[in-house]
């Protein structure tokens, strides 16, 4: 482990301590979490993705049961909009 010198906000250091008192943990600890948040959040690290699911809505003879036919717009609204509460309609 490597000794270095930051420059921090006043007011972002004591929250930092703050922190670090609540959880019983050493300001240290608190700051390479956070960088570790930061750097690796975008990376392989996180959680993998779910594979898509496909849906199906077509077949051969057109739309499958009970899903309203997609030329007409307003039958789809209607169909979407069935089960919402009277509030939440458009």
């Amino acid at each position: 482990m490597q000794r270095t010198t930051i420059r921090l906000d006043e007011h972002l250091l004591a929250r930092a301590k703050e922190h670090a008192a609540r959880e019983r943990r050493s300001l240290t600890s608190v700051i390479e979490d956070a960088l570790r948040t930061m750097l690796f959040k975008n990376t392989s690290a996180r959680a993998p993705k779910r594979p898509r699911v496909k849906i199906p809505t077509y077949g051969k003879g057109g739309t499958l049961p009970g899903v309203p036919s997609l030329d007409c717009y307003g039958e789809v609204l209607e169909y979407m909009e069935k089960d919402l509460p009277v509030g939440r309609r458009r």
